[in-house]
Formats: structure tokens, sequence, C-alpha cells
């Protein structure tokens, strides 16, 4: 299987088409110069800076300036602050029982602009009841409860967890204090008879103290990987509220919210392509939205070879297409994109095979107006910083 990854994309507003697992994957052999430079087990864009030993996030800033994040570190959950924008980090304790929780690689965390911390998760500990049973196509038993956890003194020292339901949840990607001051994340619960995942939001008005659970935006489905997954939101400029998911159907789907995320509306699928696998979407201080996923297809080709539609992991055939991380700038909330830009693939190997590994659910940090922090939980540490000037015309 032979392409062509293009580094630098023209910064034109073009819609996007729509582009579609194999164990290794044949590819042309490639020079340094195409795949860019060398980042751990990846290749990076020539813009972008590899950042080793930078923690996986997500992060948020602290009124003090300082950055706060959480992580799973010497067998114990821990909140991380630094003072020197990331280079170290000082470790305090989340649980006051740490046996009894274990916070999950897919988690997401606020500071409010009143200097609460806020992390939503799924406990692992509790994680029980998996069992998906071919003939019914579902685990009807199964539980991972998602709980919320807050701190009002910039990570120091934390309140008891909340639990928001005991349904099985899939990966929280996103949350954001709106302009009203309100708080809002998104979840996951899975569905029955046939199993399949929907996605809801729980949103605060006080500060994380209590929440209240929206409408389940339920696309049906069928399969443990199948129907609403993983969504990312912005508040758009007129206040309302856009969100985007993930499904198994070519394309980033989306819905919106008129009431700060009490309800949600499904639109159906955008014009963005997409694998299956999460996007992170992010509201840049410029005011553009930042958009980074996995596609569809290998760049610039209509190649990918496509799996599941077997009613068991996905109702429908799919690509799982991990390899390579894009990202896109909007400056009408989304309406139009920039042309997307492949901002890192898995290294491939000496004999020129592209190895199952992925670079995917992406976190997205503006640490500086600007500058902007790209990680990703799967698979390889993948860490880098870009410059938004770098990659759109001002």
């Amino acid at each position: 299987m032979k392409r062509a990854v293009s580094w630098f994309a023209a910064s034109m507003k073009l819609p996007l088409t729509l582009f579609a697992f194999l164990p290794v994957f044949a590819i042309g052999q490639l020079s340094e110069k195409d795949w860019g430079k060398p980042a751990g087990e990846h290749r990076l864009h020539p813009k972008a800076e590899f950042m080793a030993d930078l923690p996986m996030g997500p992060f948020a800033i602290l009124p003090d300036g300082n950055l706060v994040t959480v992580e799973d570190s010497d067998n114990a959950q821990h909140a991380m602050i630094s003072k020197d924008d990331g280079k170290t980090w000082e470790k305090f304790p989340v649980f006051a029982d740490p046996e009894k929780f274990r916070i999950s690689y897919e988690r997401a965390l606020t500071c409010t602009r009143e200097g609460t911390v806020i992390v939503s998760f799924m406990n692992l500990v509790e994680r029980s009841g998996w069992n998906w049973q071919p003939e019914i196509h579902d685990s009807p038993e199964a539980n991972l409860p998602n709980y919320v956890v807050r701190s009002t003194d910039g990570g120091k020292t934390w309140e008891p967890p909340q639990k928001m339901h005991d349904d099985w949840t899939g990966a929280i990607r996103d949350m954001i204090q709106l302009r009203d001051g309100s708080v809002v994340f998104t979840s996951q619960m899975m569905l029955h008879n046939p199993g399949r995942h929907a996605v809801l939001t729980y949103a605060s008005p006080d500060q994380g103290k209590t929440w209240k659970r929206s409408n389940i935006i339920d696309l049906g489905g069928i399969g443990h990987h199948d129907g609403a997954i993983e969504a990312s939101f912005v508040q758009r400029k007129d206040d309302s509220l856009w969100m985007l998911m993930r499904t198994n159907w070519g394309k980033l789907w989306q819905a919106d919210s008129e009431d700060g995320g009490l309800n949600w509306r499904p639109i159906g699928p955008t014009n963005l392509d997409a694998s299956s696998t999460p996007p992170i979407l992010e509201r840049l201080a410029s005011g553009r939205l930042f958009l980074a996923w996995n596609r569809f297809h290998w760049a610039e080709t209509d190649d990918y070879p496509a799996a599941g539609g077997d009613q068991q992991w996905s109702g429908t055939r799919t690509s799982n297409n991990r390899q390579e991380l894009s990202i896109a700038f909007s400056d009408d909330d989304g309406k139009t994109w920039l042309e997307p830009v492949v901002i890192a693939t898995v290294k491939p190997t000496d004999d020129g095979k592209y190895p199952r590994k992925e670079i995917s659910y992406p976190y997205v940090f503006e640490r500086r107006p600007g500058e902007i922090w790209l990680t990703a939980w799967r698979f390889g540490g993948f860490r880098a910083r870009l410059f938004e000037k770098d990659f759109v015309e001002n």
C-alpha cells in the first residue's frame, strides 16, 4: 500500500470530503524528509516540537498561572502541579482512600475562573461485569461508574468523589466552563438490547457541587464499539453548544444545545470525514476552533482497509485509521475548515511497514494564546507543541 504524506497543506477553506485493520500495513519506503522529525515512536510535522517527558494531561491553568493535571503514579492517583511550564511536577494525593479509586486515562479536567479544579473520570477499581455475549449482541451486566472529584485550593486537597452513574462509561473526553459560569462535561453510557453506546453531558451551576444530567443522545447501532461515542464540544459565539461525536459511519456526527448542555438535539453527520476514533475540539484565544482527529483514509488518498460490520464490534464496516493524527482550524464556528494537516504519524519500521500502533485519543491545551500542546493517550507517549501562527494566515 503506497501513499505519500503531505506535511504542508494549502490554507484554503474547503469542505472536507469522505475519505475510509490489518495488523501491519505495507507502505512505500519513504524518506526522512517525507516523514518529518523523529518524536519518540512517532514522526512529527517539521513545524511542531516534541515535548519529551510531559505528562499526558489534560491540563488546566490555575489562577496563579501554574499548571495542573492528574496522573496515576506510584500506585496512587495524584494531582500534579507545575510551576515551571511542565518541566517538573509536585504531587498531591487525590483520594483519602486510594484503594477505592483509580482515575481512567480517558478523563476530563478544568480549572474554573473562580479557581475550582474539577476532574471527571471512570473509576477503574469498580469496573465489573464485562461479558460480551455474541448471541445477544450485548453485555447486560457491564458497569464502569463515572465520578467527579473537585479541589478548591488549586489541587492540593480534594473533596470526596461524587458518583454520576453506574452504567458502563466509555471515554470521557471534554469539560469546559461556559460564559455564564456553569461547567459542562461529556460522558457516555452503554445502552442495551442490543449493546451500543450513547453520549450525554452533565452540567453544574455551582462549581461542581451539584450536577444535572442531560438527555441521552442515542444514535442507534449494534456492537460493543458502536453508537454515539466519545464526544467533544465548544461554546459557540452565540452561546449555544456544539458537539462532535465519534461514530462508525465515516464522519463525525454533531449535536447542539441551546440551554447550556441540559438538552441536546442531534443534527446528523458533519462534512468531517473520520475513522472510528474520538476528536478533540477547542476554542483558541484567537476565537478560532482547533480540531485534532484521525481521518477516514490515509492523507491525500482514498485508501484505508475497512473492518467491522459483524454486528459485534460494529453494525457497519468502518475505518480504524489511528496511525495518522490530523489537525484543522475554523474561523466560523465550524461551518468551514482550513485544509487539514497531518501533524504526526506512527514511525514506520526499517522495512517500510506501518506497525499496528496508534496515535489517537488526543488532548489539546492552549498554554498561552496561540501555543498549543497536543498529547495523546494511545500510544507511545505522543507529546507535541505547535503554534497557531505556523498553520494559519493571521
